[in-house]
């Protein structure tokens, strides 16, 4: 026998869905563009790969955010951040504890020392409810050694660099 449902308010469930969400671990990204005011990043847990011919990746931005009227047509750079910089993460989710050391030698601004880098033209957008995916094509990337930043259940966590294995999944 099915249990009934009860009634839930919207907020109730945007709160009871974001949780759900937030049983999936992901990496922790700044996302990092030159707009028209100047110099921004953002930091994302809603990344992933779209395709490899051509390159592609996706960033999903809230349409309240600043970056959202400042990102579209812009080039940018996917920072996946490591174990040791959640400084970093908490920086550019609008809590300053680092300052951020730039690399400027590209098309978008990168930060120096994140563990991948992927730097991007704009490729697609797509509305998407509340949301808008940013598609951007890879021109540039690169990574180095070592653990990787993780989010889950609305907290970071460390997933170790023997538990990655990205290169066999794509």
């Amino acid at each position: 026998m099915a249990r009934p449902r009860t009634a839930r308010s919207p907020a109730d469930t945007q709160r009871r869905l974001r949780s759900c969400l937030g049983r999936f671990a992901t990496g922790v990204t700044v996302i990092t563009f030159d707009g028209p005011s100047g110099r921004h990043g953002f930091t994302a847990n809603s990344f992933t790969g779209v395709s490899m011919d051509p390159p592609l990746v996706l960033v999903s931005v809230a349409n309240a955010a600043k970056a959202h009227r400042e990102l579209p047509e812009r080039p940018f750079t996917v920072n996946v951040l490591g174990a040791e910089q959640q400084a970093l993460a908490l920086h550019f989710a609008g809590r300053p504890q680092a300052e951020p050391a730039w690399d400027d030698t590209g098309s978008a601004p990168k930060l120096v020392g994140a563990l991948a880098h992927l730097e991007c033209r704009p490729w697609r957008t797509c509305e998407a409810g509340d949301h808008t995916l940013h598609i951007g094509e890879v021109v540039d990337f690169d990574y180095r050694g070592g653990d990787l930043l993780g989010f889950a259940n609305s907290r970071f966590t460390t997933i170790t660099e023997p538990l990655l294995g990205m290169e066999n999944l794509l």
